[in-house]
């Protein structure tokens, strides 16, 4: 949370995170998933939330966070059995529904749940080599299925790309964007999001642009 905080004063517009349950149900904030140490690992799918250690903040915190400073959240779902649980939790926040994107890395799961979400802002985390039927296709599916956005590595984007998920509807969303001139070029393309671990650099590049 204090990172969280640190990004706001810079002056973040969005906060990201990725999301795991716990084993009772409780939606968490973390990147790897395990709790412990080397000898003793555990994933936090078998760990009660009171259980963990208690700098890892929980989604509801991060919601409070963002409803405070009217901030965009974007969460990398990793549990399937977390969706219903976060769609439940934005349900009774319409006002940050709207600016909540919940992503999700595995296409075969995003297609699954899709369909029960469609009131749930969706994006598809996913890099270009990976989408066998090209991109207008992906994007058309996404389209059809009622997924918000194509979320893909910095490096995979290029400005008729952009053009493209936008003649879909489509929002692109660009991750991994660490440097001043990528995050410009990348504003510069048309994307709707970027995501970096610098904030004032992405401040930056905004006002630049």
């Amino acid at each position: 949370m204090p990172a969280f905080a640190l990004a706001v004063k810079l002056g973040a517009t969005g906060l990201e995170s990725d999301v795991w349950l716990t084993r009772d149900g409780v939606p968490v904030l973390d990147h790897d998933g395990v709790v412990g140490s080397r000898l003793r690992r555990r994933t936090i799918a078998d760990v009660d939330q009171a259980d963990l250690p208690p700098h890892m903040p929980t989604f509801e915190q991060l919601l409070n966070l963002a409803t405070e400073h009217g901030l965009a959240v974007s969460v990398d779902v990793k549990d399937s059995a977390a969706f219903p649980i976060i769609r439940t939790m934005l349900m009774a926040r319409p006002e940050l529904n709207s600016r909540t994107y919940v992503c999700c890395e595995d296409f075969d799961m995003l297609r699954e749940v899709a369909p029960s979400l469609r009131d749930v802002q969706l994006v598809d985390s996913s890099r270009l080599a990976k989408m066998k039927e090209g991109p207008e296709r992906r994007l058309a599916k996404l389209a059809e299925i009622g997924v918000m956005a194509l979320n893909m590595h910095h490096s995979d984007w290029n400005g008729g790309l952009v053009t493209l998920a936008h003649r879909f509807e489509r929002l692109a969303f660009a991750w991994d964007a660490q440097f001043d001139h990528t995050l410009v070029e990348l504003l510069r393309m048309g994307v709707d999001a970027v995501y970096s671990d610098w904030v004032d650099r992405m401040v930056d590049a905004a006002q630049a642009v």
